[in-house]
């Protein structure tokens, strides 16, 4: 059905969440008294986000059969011209994106009912997960840059709230305040972009600057002869590297383990990580007329896909491997965006959404089974009492590793081929650190799969001391399996999502890639310039998602990946000493790993130092000296002194008064006499 979509319906898209989240957030909660239970918590917020996936379905079917909506919901205000407004853009990427984040948000939320039943944030949490799902959704449905910043800084205070959900947890309330402020310095960059555009294009709707971009290539910024629009387009890809976690702005994402792990699959799967890189796609019209931009992206991502990767090769925290894979392959997907492939981005972007969700909630279930132990070195041969968890992670595995035939198969192999045709500055290096990526990916992920579900039993073991860190209640619950204690499989409600999200971490990627990347379905939606030949040089090599299936056993990465499993088979289940011997051999490489590049001591040293410093100075200078010293006590001293003065002349005695009446008609004489000579 061509034509126009109902804007009313659309409406009820992200209010859905909204309304679920406002009756568990407020009802639900101590702030109106407990009004209402877990049971009708959980069940307005699931109800919500099911409608919003109901309607985003059936928008995805409209567009592809011709349907559009471009308009202003709301009109805020028009300020000298300029239109603040609440609109829509629903196109293809935008029906997408709505699909991908109502479906994992709403797996989520099933999946939240089994993990959260103990906790007493239960309500409050759905609150929450409710909230996050509405912000993403106003963010990807907006037209105009001012809901695009509205949806970006909901994502990121909503994550603020995740992540320190246990508050009472000093290093939960740390985590939080380290992504809240990691994110406020890419969003600086985000808004100075957003203020070029407005400043030089006049307008914040998304089709009046893209109409704008050929003479906004043509300016320079003032002072200097760099152009306008590298430098917006910098500043805008600032602000994804702060939401997307790339280099050096990534040090947030690994610390937001903390939060539950719900949140930790809706996070770093289809939400608020991947804001960057769809806003990169949206933004592609600006970016297709800057190769100094696409080069800078190349490379940040290029250096966030290796060295995040390796990265997850020590960890030991299962959530944290995890979240060292989703780093690598937001990487990928930004060395996509660089490589002018916006398409391959999205569609690594939609098949790692699945998959990652799916190994998240699974790492969840085996944390619940070990009764909060997240230590990995402490399961082993888990296979056998978790039956569903094992094959839906074994899945999302090969998945994430790029198995030919599954999801991920498709979309990191057009990676890898967009890069090695692209003709960006930097795509040599961004070739090489995918490439390598493909090894370290395969061994970090299989490393923690055989460690957990493979080898001799390593729990139930006396003297279990080695806590996790996905407990509200450290202190008060009993970590760990008791000795002779064997784990068993999670309720339904956490089992199902996992089945869910697992097939289409297998299917979707044979299903969508035709249509997606060689087909006409971001058509008039993504720009790629005649001069940037990936896409084009990509579409030649395709024939067919079987032929790239099959073609995909004889080619340089899959040798890599077998390479890379192989390798973690036989370090960690066949011959354990050869991990020691390497940690022996190349403790210095270790240690440099272990402390993270050192980057958060860089981060505390140079800028938190530095603004800790500014902070003093402000502090003595301006402060002490300067508001309080001059302005206030000064003031007050400047008062005083002139009363000291005054206060001689008020004697009481008529002579005294007229003689300063006298004198006073006399200077003020003299100062006309002097006037004209003044001038």
């Amino acid at each position: 059905m061509a034509g126009q979509l109902n804007p009313n319906l659309l409406l009820v898209v992200p209010l859905a969440p909204l309304v679920g989240a406002l009756i568990a957030g407020l009802f639900g909660t101590k702030f109106f008294g407990n009004k209402v239970g877990r049971a009708t918590s959980h069940t307005v917020t699931i109800l919500g986000v099911l409608i919003s996936f109901v309607i985003s379905v059936q928008t995805l079917m409209a567009v592809m059969d011709g349907a559009t909506y471009n308009g202003t919901v709301y009109n805020w205000m028009t300020v000298a011209g300029l239109k603040l407004e609440i609109g829509f853009l629903i196109d293809s990427l935008t029906a997408m994106m709505m699909c991908v984040v109502t479906f994992v948000s709403l797996m989520v939320h099933i999946y939240t009912v089994g993990y959260m039943k103990d906790d007493d944030g239960y309500n409050r949490f759905f609150a929450y997960i409710s909230l996050f799902t509405f912000s993403m959704l106003m963010l990807v449905m907006s037209n105009n840059f001012l809901q695009l910043f509205f949806g970006w800084e909901a994502v990121g205070l909503v994550s603020y709230l995740l992540i320190g959900f246990w508050y009472t947890r000093p290093t939960a309330i740390f985590a939080n305040m380290k992504a809240f402020l990691v994110n406020r310095v890419g969003d600086f960059g985000f808004i100075l972009g957003i203020g070029l555009l407005l400043a030089y294009a006049g307008s914040m709707n998304y089709a009046e600057v893209f109409a704008k971009r050929e003479e906004l290539a043509q300016l320079t910024l003032p002072g200097s002869d760099w152009m306008l629009l590298t430098v917006a387009c910098i500043c805008l890809f600032i602000g994804a590297m702060g939401k997307s976690a790339q280099f050096p702005l990534h040090v947030w994402l690994p610390d937001s383990m903390e939060g539950p792990t719900p949140i930790s699959a809706l996070i770093h799967a289809a939400t608020m990580v991947t804001a960057g890189i769809f806003m990169v796609a949206r933004m592609s019209p600006l970016f297709e007329l800057s190769d100094t931009a696409l080069s800078f992206v190349l490379v940040i991502g290029a250096i966030t896909a290796l060295f995040m990767g390796l990265l997850g090769i020590i960890q030991n925290d299962i959530k944290r491997v995890v979240a060292y894979s989703t780093l690598s392959q937001l990487g990928y997907m930004t060395v996509a965006l660089g490589a002018s492939a916006y398409s391959v981005a999205v569609f690594h972007l939609m098949t790692h959404a699945f998959f990652k969700a799916l190994l998240f909630l699974g790492a969840g279930a085996v944390i619940i089974s070990m009764h909060h132990v997240q230590d990995i070195r402490q399961m082993g041969g888990l296979r056998k009492y978790l039956p569903i968890t094992w094959i839906t992670s074994l899945l999302g595995s090969l998945a994430l590793i790029g198995t030919p035939f599954f999801s991920g198969f498709y979309s990191k192999e057009s990676i890898i081929e967009a890069v090695h045709h692209a003709n960006i500055a930097g795509a040599g290096f961004a070739y090489f650190a995918v490439m390598a990526g493909v090894f370290v990916t395969a061994f970090y992920s299989f490393r923690m799969y055989f460690l957990v579900f493979h080898g001799k039993e390593r729990f139930g073991q006396p003297h279990h001391d080695h806590h996790g860190h996905d407990d509200a209640h450290a202190d008060d619950h009993h970590h760990g399996l008791a000795p002779g204690e064997k784990p068993h499989e999670a309720p339904w409600v956490v089992t199902l999502p996992l089945i869910l999200l697992a097939i289409p971490s297998v299917i979707i990627g044979y299903i969508t890639i035709g249509p997606m990347l060689q087909g006409d379905f971001f058509k008039g939606v993504i720009f790629v310039s005649d001069s940037h030949p990936a896409m084009a040089e990509i579409g030649k090599a395709f024939h067919g998602a079987m032929a790239m299936g099959l073609h995909g056993f004889v080619t340089l990465p899959f040798l890599l990946m077998l390479a890379g499993v192989a390798s973690a088979y036989y370090c960690y289940l066949v011959n354990p000493k050869v991990p020691a011997w390497f940690y022996a051999k190349f403790r210095a490489v270790h240690t440099l790993l272990d402390n993270k590049y050192y980057m958060d001591k860089l981060n505390d040293v140079v800028f938190s130092g530095g603004a800790r410093l500014l902070g003093r100075g402000l502090w003595n200078v301006g402060d002490k000296a300067l508001i309080d010293g001059l302005i206030v006590n000064g003031s007050a001293k400047f008062v005083g002194w002139v009363s000291v003065i005054t206060r001689t002349f008020q004697t009481g005695y008529i002579y005294h008064y007229a003689f300063t009446m006298i004198i006073g008609i006399a200077l003020y004489l003299g100062y006309l006499l002097l006037l004209p000579y003044m001038k």
